[in-house]
C-alpha cells in the first residue's frame, strides 16, 4: 500500500499568512501540520509516500519536509499544475501509484488518533473504497454520506440543504486501484474541478463496495484561524509532554506542562501550561497563559499571551493583553506612546486587527 498527501491549494481561508507560506506548514504545537500527516502514515508502515503540491508553494514544502528519511519513509513530490480537485490530484498521481492500493489523505486535516485500525478494516475486508467519517452537528457545511446499517456507502452528497445522516467526510480515504476507472468516466463539476465524491459515487454505480468507517476520536479541519487556534489547543491538551531545554531564572514560575526548547531564556515571568516555547526565544517580565504555542527566535517582553500561536522570529513588547490571536514569521507587535495615544499598522492584504 502506497499514500498520497495533498498539500495544494491556496489557502484563502488563512490569509494573509498563506500569501508567503503553505497552509499545511502552519504550525499546530509548533508542529507543520503536514508532519503530523506523515507520522500518522509512517506509522502504519507505509514506506512510499507521494506528496502533491502546487507550483505556488511546492519548493517551500519540498524544503521543509525532505526526503522523508526523518520518518523512514520515501517521499516523492507530484506537481498538480492546476487546483483541479481531489480526483483530479488522484489522477495526476496515477503513474507513482502504479496499480496499488493507497491512502488518501488531506494535508490540513487533524484527527486524534492513528489511522491503524482504518487500514486494518481495508486490508480485512478489500473494498474498492473505504471512506473515515465523523459525527457532526451541522452536516449540512460538509460533504456527507449515506450509509446503510451496515456501514456501506449508498451515495454522497456535498453540503445538502437537508441531510441524509450526520456523517461527514473526514478527507482521509483508501482506495483500491478501481478509483482510477471511475475517474476516467466522471466529468468536472460545476465548479470545474474533478470531485472525490463524484468519483466515488461512480465506483457505486458500477457496483463496487464501497464502505465507511467512524471516526470515534476528534477531527479538525485547519482551514480558518479559529480552526487553527482550537487545533492548537486540543493538541497540547492531549498530546504535549513537559520537557525544559532552556533556562529559567528564580524568580519564573511554570505551572502546569510547559515544554522550552533549547537555548530558550525565561526570566522574571509566570508561565501557565499547556504552553511550548521554541529555541532560542526570550521571555521576559511576561505571563504567558494556556494553550499558547511560541515559535523559534520569538521575543515577548512586558506582555501578556494566551491561548495563541505566536511564529517564528515575532516580537511583542508592552502588550497589555493578546488571546486568541495568530501571528505569522517576522511580526513586530509593540506599544507606542511616544507622542499620543494611536494605533500605527502596516498590514497585509486581507489581515484583521480588533481593537
Amino acid at each position: 500500500m502506497k499514500a498520497i498527501i495533498l498539500s495544494g491549494g491556496r489557502g484563502t481561508r488563512l490569509r494573509p499568512l498563506t500569501y508567503s507560506g503553505a497552509k499545511q506548514l502552519v504550525p499546530v504545537a509548533n508542529k507543520p501540520i503536514l508532519f503530523y500527516c506523515i507520522e500518522n502514515i509512517a506509522l502504519v508502515g507505509i514506506k512510499d509516500i507521494g506528496i502533491i503540491i502546487s507550483p505556488e508553494t511546492g519548493q517551500e514544502i519540498k524544503d521543509t519536509v525532505g526526503d522523508g528519511s526523518r520518518w523512514d519513509v520515501s517521499i516523492q513530490y507530484i506537481t498538480q499544475d492546476v487546483p483541479g480537485g481531489l480526483a483530479h490530484a488522484i489522477k495526476t498521481a496515477r503513474a507513482f501509484l502504479a496499480g496499488s492500493s493507497f491512502v488518501m489523505y488531506l494535508g490540513d486535516n487533524l484527527i486524534g488518533s492513528g489511522i491503524d485500525k482504518f487500514v486494518n478494516e481495508f486490508n480485512k475486508n478489500k473494498p474498492e473504497a473505504l471512506i473515515l467519517l465523523k459525527e457532526v452537528d451541522n452536516p449540512s457545511q460538509f460533504g456527507v454520506a449515506d450509509i446503510s446499517k451496515e456501514g456501506k456507502v449508498l451515495r454522497l452528497i456535498e453540503k445538502p440543504e437537508t441531510p441524509p445522516s450526520n456523517f461527514a467526510l473526514v478527507g482521509i480515504y483508501i482506495f483500491s486501484p478501481r478509483i482510477h476507472d471511475a475517474i476516467e468516466i466522471i466529468k468536472p463539476s460545476k465548479r470545474g474541478e474533478l470531485e472525490i465524491t463524484d468519483a466515488i459515487q461512480e465506483l457505486i454505480n458500477m457496483g463496487c463496495n464501497v464502505e465507511s468507517f467512524v471516526l470515534d476520536m476528534w477531527w479538525l479541519d485547519t482551514g480558518k484561524k479559529d480552526d487553527m487556534l482550537t487545533a492548537n489547543a486540543t493538541v497540547l491538551d492531549e498530546w504535549l509532554k513537559g520537557k525544559i531545554n532552556g533556562t529559567v531564572d528564580n524568580t519564573s514560575r511554570l505551572l502546569g506542562r510547559v515544554a522550552i526548547g533549547k537555548g530558550s531564556i525565561i526570566k522574571d515571568s509566570t508561565i501557565r501550561g499547556p504552553v511550548v516555547i521554541g529555541e532560542d526565544t526570550v521571555i521576559e517580565s511576561s505571563f504567558i497563559g494556556p494553550h499558547t504555542s511560541i515559535g523559534n527566535n520569538v521575543r515577548i517582553i512586558k506582555s501578556s499571551v494566551e491561548h495563541s500561536v505566536i511564529m517564528n522570529e515575532s516580537e511583542l513588547r508592552n502588550i497589555e493583553r493578546l488571546e486568541e490571536s495568530l501571528i505569522g514569521r517576522r511580526v513586530k507587535i509593540v506599544e507606542n506612546r511616544a507622542t499620543y495615544k494611536a494605533l500605527r499598522l502596516m498590514l497585509g492584504d486581507d489581515s484583521v486587527v480588533e481593537v
